[in-house]
């Protein structure tokens, strides 16, 4: 059956928060855009969040790891379309972060990072999502948690685009 015109097609992407024993959070650095991210990428046709979260963990660092809890889905527009994007728990890594191995074509260097120095590192949009889902998660719109009256932010927030 066709979608009713205007329906929305967002782009769905998943990604894993990873923090270790002093609760710094694993950031990636892609070598096809400025900045650094979270490990994760696009939902493939046919995959859930979670099995995409799981591959391209797999493909960005090598681990080939079970995604583990739902932590956060935010809602947001930016580059002209609609996003749903998944955060999972990675998990600790302990032992495994010797195992690391970067997809060269995607990744040039990963770093722990402070939850307090993520907006160094982050894009506003990301470092949003990425704090709020370390606050307790849930359901996000433009990576702020929303309430039954709206998100808990600025309205600006919410219209500055990129997601």
């Amino acid at each position: 059956m066709p979608l009713p015109p205007g329906t929305a097609r967002p782009v769905v992407a998943a990604g894993a928060v990873f923090r270790d024993a002093a609760g710094r959070v694993l950031l990636v650095h892609p070598t096809y855009k400025p900045g650094w991210d979270v490990p994760g990428g696009v939902v493939e046709d046919g995959e859930s969040p979670a099995e995409a979260c799981r591959r391209e963990i797999a493909e960005e660092l090598g681990l080939d790891r079970a995604t583990g809890a739902f932590l956060s889905v935010d809602h947001t527009r930016g580059d002209g379309y609609d996003k749903i994007l998944f955060l999972f728990d990675g998990g600790p890594l302990g032992d495994d972060e010797h195992r690391i191995v970067l997809e060269p074509a995607e990744l040039d260097r990963w770093a722990w990072v402070a939850p307090a120095d993520l907006a160094d590192h982050l894009p506003p949009p990301l470092c949003r999502r990425v704090t709020s889902t370390l606050d307790g998660g849930g359901y996000l719109e433009h990576g702020l948690p929303r309430t039954a009256t709206g998100p808990t932010g600025p309205t600006a927030v919410a219209t500055t685009g990129a997601g």
